[in-house]
């Protein structure tokens, strides 16, 4: 690994932490206005700290985009978090590992080889799982499979956004997902102001720690590797956050939801053969 992709680990690190932090919020808040927050507090954070700096007009558009692809892929995580437990919200977003190289194949022309599609029935194997193994599937769990989907259009657009100014980019797509959150919280979730620390901790952490320091230097060394090289690093999200999930809210799996993580991190190691 190189310094970018040791840094796109702790990234991930980061990130893994973000599943119970969610979790013990939503009992607090509603899912949506907790993303505005946190990207509200994120974007001005970016904002004073950066001032001008992120201000630009050429990326505008492309934060936009992106924008859009993150506040799908939180939206329908957080709101997943709802009907799921926080380690099954992390293996199931883990899934965007191995949509990724069929995003890249129409988006950036990437091939694709067999091991991909390997890769995928493993990973959906486990999917089914770690939901239940019942034709009811799991209302949260299928709200994170689109979830996974969105972000990998996300990792697939930095890849092509690259060339981009990062600073600028990560304050737009930050900013654009606030935009996002608010306009739909306001419209249909009741509005709060929380009194209570335990979901300020969790706004927080994941508005400073998991947004502005994690999408800033995502998008400043993720240029640094390939596509799906950076998915497969972010592959280690789930582990972390279920190890935070029984140190923090003492979450375990059964036996079969197990066997499913383990699939679905067999169909996602499957893709590092690949690279």
């Amino acid at each position: 690994m190189n310094r970018s992709e040791l840094i796109l680990l702790g990234i991930t690190a980061i990130w893994g932490f973000t599943f119970p932090a969610m979790k013990v919020s939503l009992a607090y808040l509603p899912p949506i206005l907790f993303l505005a927050y946190r990207f509200g507090i994120a974007s001005l954070l970016m904002l004073l700290i950066f001032r001008e700096r992120v201000l630009k007009r050429e990326t505008f558009k492309e934060g936009f985009i992106l924008g859009a692809t993150l506040f799908f892929g939180h939206g329908f995580q957080i709101v997943g978090l709802k009907y799921t437990t926080a380690s099954n919200s992390a293996f199931i977003t883990s899934l965007y590992v191995v949509f990724t190289p069929f995003i890249a194949y129409f988006l950036l022309r990437e091939g694709l080889k067999l091991r991909d599609a390997a890769s995928l029935a493993i990973a959906l194997t486990g999917l089914y799982l770690i939901s239940g193994a019942s034709p009811d599937f799991n209302y949260g769990d299928m709200l994170t499979v689109l979830c996974a989907l969105s972000f990998a259009f996300q990792i697939v657009l930095v890849q092509r956004f690259g060339e981009k100014d990062y600073l600028s980019l990560a304050f737009w797509q930050i900013t654009w997902n606030f935009v996002f959150s608010l306009a739909f919280a306001l419209v249909a979730e009741p509005f709060t102001l929380p009194t209570d620390p335990m979901p300020w901790a969790g706004i927080l952490y994941t508005s400073v720690f998991a947004t502005v320091i994690a999408f800033t230097l995502q998008v400043k060394h993720q240029r640094n590797t390939r596509a799906h090289k950076a998915a497969l690093i972010y592959s280690a999200e789930p582990i972390f956050g279920h190890v935070a999930a029984f140190l923090t809210i003492g979450e375990v799996l059964s036996s079969r939801g197990y066997l499913g993580a383990a699939l679905i991190m067999a169909g996602i190691w499957n893709e590092i053969r690949k690279g």
